[in-house]
């Protein structure tokens, strides 16, 4: 996500803070940079122009030159500038209290409303409310069929109406079911065009009318650049746009339409979608995301994933163990599983704060090394991993034999898991177990 954009303004930032004195001519030399680098990823000139002139008029100030550390005074009021343009205030998907919410999805064919759909679906699963799925796209051959098995996968309800129905009966009946069936929301799917034309904005205002949204969700695929712009600016003085998402922001995004739209449709961005899977959903956040664009990390994100891949429960008979230097091959597999479960290697660790790109791309080979230790592990009895004293030679070689990999393999696999028991224990005894620990590691 913004990987062209965040690294050339990093770039731009590092050779700012190795600096030891700036001028007003360093400043604007480097924000030229900055423009050109939004220019690439399709932020329209005028966003742009703006953008620069606003963080040139405070980073020029005599706070900004005569402190001590004026570099990464800029990047603050890049962060800040960047905060307001994508949004300060964090904006959710507001509730009624009247049943169901109805959620009403528009946006051009492609752009990814269906996925996100059951994307949306999963999210209020996750706080306990139940979902109605429903398509109105009666145009697009096996729409309907298609949102059927995302509903099925996102676990949750769904309605089609009798072949031939209208889009504006399927509304109707779509609302009256949401009703009696006791459903908290009801989530519209609708006909997505190629291009924005009056008969789908007709249509749409239709079905706004007709189910009395309470929300109108314009999804918009983040790869389609400056055009994102023009849809977002049409659909939101057309119909009525309350919120906006953002699709497809982990392929080849150039990030232009996250950092234009909210400007231009003065309209809130919700969500983020990132990947096919449909638990692929992030809150959109304006200070995380700007912290990651400028290289700053994301930790609450790492935290938030952390969470959901580890009950607390777990955490704490994991520490319990820990406690009693009881740590097991048993408890190392379920380390790792719970670190895939927050995700590629990769995008955990650009949540880390200044973590280098050399470091990053260390990371491929690393994701196979994980499959293979997980192979080798499974391999093992139950005996075997509760108690690695057991792995003698003959041992290994059948455990390297089952899991399809190499004696030696089997033993850099014993040898982490040693290093992190080590480390383990020397957190256990505190200061005194870790100068311990640095003094055995050199």
């Amino acid at each position: 996500m913004f990987e062209s954009l965040a690294d050339r303004l990093q770039g731009v930032f590092r050779n700012l803070t190795g600096q030891g004195r700036l001028s007003p001519d360093n400043i604007r030399e480097s924000l030229r940079d900055v423009r050109r680098a939004l220019l690439e990823a399709d932020v329209p000139v005028a966003v742009a122009k703006d953008f620069v002139a606003r963080v040139e008029e405070r980073a020029v100030g005599e706070d900004v030159l005569k402190s001590l550390t004026p570099g990464q005074q800029v990047v603050g009021v890049v962060r800040d500038e960047l905060v307001k343009l994508l949004g300060e205030s964090r904006v959710t998907l507001a509730g009624s209290p009247h049943l169901p919410t109805v959620v009403l999805l528009a946006g051009l064919q492609g752009s990814g409303k269906t996925t996100f759909a059951g994307k949306l679906a999963v999210w209020l699963k996750a706080r306990s409310k139940r979902t109605l799925l429903v398509s109105a796209d009666i145009y697009r051959p096996a729409a309907i069929d298609q949102l059927e098995r995302v509903a099925q996968g996102a676990g949750a309800g769904f309605w089609r109406a009798s072949d031939g129905t209208k889009p504006h009966d399927i509304a109707a009946g779509a609302l009256e079911q949401a009703r009696t069936r006791g459903f908290d929301f009801l989530i519209l799917d609708t006909a997505g065009r190629l291009h924005v034309d009056d008969e789908l904005m007709a249509e749409l205002e239709d079905l706004k009318r007709t189910v009395r949204a309470h929300q109108v969700l314009l999804v918009v695929d983040g790869m389609i650049g400056q055009e994102s712009v023009r849809v977002g600016q049409t659909f939101a003085e057309r119909i009525g746009v309350d919120g906006l998402v953002l699709s497809k922001m982990d392929g080849d995004a150039r990030g232009g339409a996250a950092l234009s739209l909210r400007q231009v449709t003065g309209k809130p961005i919700l969500f983020l979608g990132v990947g096919e899977k449909l638990d692929g959903l992030e809150v959109f956040d304006a200070q995380r995301l700007a912290g990651r664009i400028l290289g700053m990390g994301d930790v609450v994100g790492l935290v938030e994933k952390a969470q959901q891949a580890v009950s607390a429960a777990d955490a704490e008979k994991l520490a319990a163990r820990m406690r009693k230097s009881d740590f097991t091959l048993e408890d190392f597999l379920e380390q790792m599983r719970s670190v895939r479960k927050m995700g590629p290697l990769e995008d955990v660790m650009k949540m880390l704060p200044g973590m280098p790109k050399g470091a990053l791309e260390q990371m491929a080979p690393q994701k196979d090394k994980v499959k293979r230790y997980e192979a080798i592990l499974l391999s093992m009895t139950i005996k075997e991993r509760r108690s690695p004293r057991l792995l003698d030679g003959s041992r290994r070689r059948r455990i390297a034999a089952g899991s399809g990999t190499s004696v030696p393999e089997v033993n850099r696999l014993i040898k982490d898991f040693e290093q992190t028991r080590m480390m383990m224990k020397a957190l256990k005894q505190g200061p005194r177990g870790l100068a311990g620990l640095r003094g055995r590691m050199r």
